[in-house]
C-alpha cells in the first residue's frame, strides 16, 4: 500500500500597517486587522483559520514573523502564539528583515537603511536577524523552532549557511515561481523537489502546471479549490512525497479592509473538508522532520491539473473584481 502523501498547510503571519510613515500610529489598527480581521461576519483573520482547521482536526504550520515585536513589545507576539498554540499547531520562524532599520536599538551597525528582502544582507547579518528572531520566539516559549521561511521567499545562498549556524535544520525558503527567491542558487539546486544544501534539509514551495501549462504556486489565493485538489491528486500519483500550501493571516480578507473574502474563505473550507476525509491519501502535519532526500529522478514530472479547474479560478477571479 501507497504511502500517504505529506502535505503541510503553511501560513506565514505577519502584521503590515500599510506605510513605514506614522508607524506609531497605525500599528494598534493594523495589529487588530492581521490578527483578528474582525467583521460582522466573524473574525476572518488567525480566528477564522483556526475554527476551520480544527473543524476538520487537522494541523497547520504557522511561520511567525516577530521582528516586529522588537518594536512594538513581545506580548504582541504573544497573543499571536498563544492563539495559534492554543490550537496544537507548529509554530516556526518567518523574518521580514524591513523591520531592522525601525527598531532601538538596531540590531547590527548597518541596519540604518530600509533593505527588503534577507538576500541583501550579509552572511553575519543574517544570522545576527535569525538569531533576534529566534530570541524573540523564545521570550513567548518557542524555544524549539526547528524550520524557517524567508520573507517572500527571498532566501540566498548565505541564509542555508545563517540556518547552520544558529541549529535550524529545514528550510521552506525556495519558490520556482518567485523572481526573488535564491537568486544565487538558480542552475544549482532544484526548485521543485526536496534537497539538501549546506546541511539543511529543503522543502520547497509547490508549484504545479495548470490548465494552461503555466507554473502555479499552489497559495490558497492564486488556486481555485479545484486546482489544489487536482494537483495534491496528481503529485500523490506521481509518488510526490511532500506537497507544500501557501496562504497567510490576511487571505481571507478583502485587499486593505476586514471585510471577509468569501471566495478564498470557501476554498479553505473545502480543502480542509477534503483533506479531513481523505486521511489515507494526505498526511496533514507539522514541519519538524527533515525531508528525506531521495536521489533526483530525470523521468519525474511535477503535478497539473486540468483546464476546468483552471477556468473556474479564472470565474472567481472575475467574481472577486465584480464584487470588489
Amino acid at each position: 500500500m501507497r504511502q500517504a502523501m505529506n502535505v503541510y498547510l503553511s501560513f506565514d503571519i505577519e502584521v503590515w500597517c500599510g506605510s513605514w510613515d506614522d508607524l506609531d500610529g497605525r500599528f494598534p489598527a493594523s495589529f487588530e486587522r492581521y490578527v483578528y480581521g474582525r467583521s460582522p461576519k466573524g473574525d476572518y483573520a488567525l480566528p477564522k483559520t483556526l475554527e476551520i482547521l480544527a473543524k476538520n482536526g487537522l494541523k497547520g504550520v504557522f511561520f511567525v514573523e516577530p521582528l516586529f515585536a522588537a518594536r512594538f513589545g513581545v506580548d504582541k507576539l504573544a497573543v499571536i502564539v498563544d492563539l495559534i498554540r492554543s490550537g496544537g499547531h507548529d509554530i516556526q520562524l518567518h523574518l521580514h528583515p524591513e523591520w531592522s532599520d525601525e527598531l532601538t536599538p538596531l540590531p547590527f551597525p548597518g541596519a540604518n537603511r530600509k533593505r527588503q528582502h534577507l538576500s541583501f544582507y550579509t552572511l553575519d547579518e543574517q544570522i545576527t536577524l535569525i538569531r533576534l528572531g529566534l530570541d524573540l520566539m523564545a521570550q513567548v516559549g518557542c524555544d524549539r523552532i526547528t524550520a524557517f521561511r524567508a520573507g517572500s521567499f527571498a532566501s540566498n545562498a548565505d541564509t542555508y549557511r545563517a540556518l547552520r549556524t544558529c541549529g535550524i535544520g529545514i528550510d521552506s525558503s525556495l519558490n520556482e515561481v518567485s523572481a526573488d527567491s535564491g537568486p544565487d542558487l538558480r542552475g544549482t539546486l532544484d526548485f521543485t523537489r526536496p534537497q539538501a544544501f549546506e546541511g539543511v534539509g529543503i522543502l520547497p514551495m509547490t508549484v504545479f502546471r495548470d490548465g494552461s501549462g503555466r507554473l502555479r504556486p499552489a497559495q490558497l489565493g492564486a488556486c481555485s479549490f479545484a486546482e489544489l485538489r487536482e494537483a495534491m491528486e496528481s503529485a500523490c500519483a506521481a509518488g510526490t512525497e511532500h506537497f507544500v500550501v501557501l496562504s497567510h493571516n490576511f487571505e481571507m480578507l478583502r485587499q486593505g479592509s476586514s471585510v471577509p473574502d468569501g471566495i478564498v474563505a470557501g476554498r479553505f473550507e473545502a480543502l480542509c473538508q477534503y483533506l479531513g476525509t481523505h486521511r489515507e491519501r494526505f498526511r496533514v502535519g507539522a514541519m519538524d522532520i527533515p525531508p528525506v532526500i531521495r536521489p533526483a529522478d530525470a523521468g519525474a514530472r511535477l503535478a497539473s491539473v486540468s483546464m476546468g479547474a483552471t477556468l473556474k479560478r479564472h470565474a472567481e477571479q472575475l467574481a472577486r473584481r465584480v464584487l470588489g
